[in-house]
């Protein structure tokens, strides 16, 4: 590679960081702030060890304030995170110059919600915190975000970007979902 390509490829990946980091005073640098904040889920990406597992607590603990909201609030939040997260992990692969990083693990909070959504819609009033429920909902969601079997690897390979990181996780919290809803219907919440 000649001198001049190496100084436009530099050039190039300035931009792109530029682009997401803009300056460091000013706009960009909320921007910044806000795309890391939103896709470490508060810096707990950054997790030495196991962040997803620690994105998933974090998912698990934002359950246990919505709960008294009801599923209503539950569900919105958990649109609200995947929303934002698809926007803020595809910023953030840019910042972070690698696709899926590990530190993203907004995915793992939205995904943990929509896992326990059915806990909030059908434990009877007053369970929706049940410790089983809450701990079977954890341990499959975990359980099908690692091992990604069928649709959950599909859907990590169908899409790309912010899209790409969200959809397993959505995914595996939509399966996670039905364990936790037969969980709660099998009268383990009460």
């Amino acid at each position: 590679m000649s001198r001049l390509e190496a100084d436009q490829s530099d050039g190039e990946r300035s931009r792109a960081t530029a682009r997401v980091a803009g300056s460091p005073h000013g706009a960009g640098r909320l921007r910044r702030l806000a795309v890391l904040t939103l896709a470490t889920a508060a810096g707990a990406g950054y997790a030495p060890v196991a962040p997803g597992t620690v994105g998933s607590a974090v998912g698990v603990a934002l359950y246990a304030l919505l709960a008294s909201g009801g599923a209503l609030a539950v569900g919105l939040v958990a649109l609200l995170a995947s929303g934002l997260g698809v926007w803020s992990a595809g910023e953030a692969e840019e910042l972070f110059g690698r696709s899926d990083d590990g530190r993203i693990v907004i995915d793992e909070v939205a995904g943990q919600l929509v896992a326990l959504w059915p806990l909030a819609l059908l434990a009877p009033p007053g369970h929706a915190l049940a410790p089983l429920p809450l701990c079977i909902g954890f341990l499959a969601f975990r359980a099908l975000d690692v091992a990604k079997p069928g649709p959950v690897g599909w859907a990590e390979r169908r899409f790309e970007r912010g899209a790409g990181v969200m959809a397993d996780d959505l995914v595996a919290g939509a399966l996670s979902a039905l364990v936790v809803a037969g969980a709660v219907l099998a009268g383990l919440a009460s």
